[in-house]
């Protein structure tokens, strides 16, 4: 990153008097630093503008939207630009600590579900009014008026044509195309209200402040299902107990979430598998044989 491309960045977060630049390493497709000036700490995204400028915009777009809510604390976007052939994301510096905000997180994003959700103004209730990204790959996110044909079109149909562009389409054999096919029957009688989900609600995308307020980030917004929030947080760990008790405390899980989860979390693990490539082959086929076992 040369001296111009800093000066831009600089003057886009007002900084003022001396700053210094701190690498923190890689982020994703990105570049992290810590710019520190005599007014403000920041924490700055910077990278190839033609790889990551639309990331980077789809992110602001998704902090902002949650932030909106004022239920779950996020980081503030201070500034987003492009400088040199570089897209950059400046967002508000907080200290954060390891652990996933427990208790805490649960109940605010119970709240955050509950916020009545925007929806399409042509009459589509799940969706987003862009499309964005879940980690390195694009999302679709166009409005449809019924989930399980949202689900389906947008999420499961993606992912299985990304696998088998990327070669997985025999070792995965016909379990994906049955698995949507039977999505009907998987979803029948589930009609959930529309909520804006996080949509990437990993451990490692949550922590808490000093006083324990949860936070978190890196979100793929939409308009969906909240039980998809909470089925991407089972599936890696790293969120305690008193998360998922406090969550349906404030907002019980409908019957029959338990086969919905799995049907959520196969959305993820596809999303690896394409991502990071065979090391997530087998739970991938795992996961459609247990679907399709529940279907029958």
């Amino acid at each position: 990153m040369d001296d111009e491309v800093r000066r831009i960045i600089e003057r886009a977060v007002g900084a003022i008097g001396p700053a210094r630049w701190r690498d923190l390493g890689a982020t994703g497709r990105a570049h992290a630093f810590a710019l520190e000036a005599s007014n403000a700490r920041t924490f700055v995204k910077i990278g190839e503008a033609v790889r990551v400028a639309d990331m980077l915009d789809c992110e602001a777009d998704g902090l902002r939207a949650i932030r909106g809510t004022r239920t779950v604390r996020v980081p503030e976007v201070v500034a987003t630009g492009r400088a040199g052939g570089c897209a950059f994301l400046a967002l508000e510096w907080l200290e954060m600590t390891a652990g996933s905000g427990g208790a805490a997180l649960g109940c605010a994003l119970a709240r955050l579900h509950a916020i009545p959700a925007p929806g399409d103004p042509h009459g589509g209730r799940f969706g987003w009014h862009r499309d964005n990204w879940i980690g390195g790959t694009p999302q679709q996110n166009g409005w449809c008026e019924d989930w399980c044909g949202f689900f389906a079109q947008r999420r499961l149909a993606p992912q299985l044509a990304r696998a088998a562009a990327n070669g997985f389409e025999n070792a995965l054999g016909d379990d994906g195309q049955r698995v949507l096919a039977a999505l009907p029957n998987l979803l029948r009688g589930h009609a959930p209200a529309a909520s804006l989900v996080h949509g990437d609600l990993w451990s490692g995308n949550a922590a808490s402040l000093a006083n324990g307020e949860p936070v978190v980030f890196d979100p793929a917004v939409h308009i969906g299902d909240r039980e998809t929030d909470l089925a991407m947080a089972e599936l890696f760990g790293g969120f305690d107990g008193a998360f998922f008790r406090s969550y349906r405390e404030a907002w019980p899980c409908a019957d029959g979430y338990e086969r919905r989860r799995d049907v959520y979390q196969l959305y993820h693990l596809l999303n690896h598998l394409n991502l990071f490539g065979a090391g997530y082959l087998s739970r991938a086929r795992r996961s459609t044989q247990r679907i399709l076992a529940a279907a029958r």
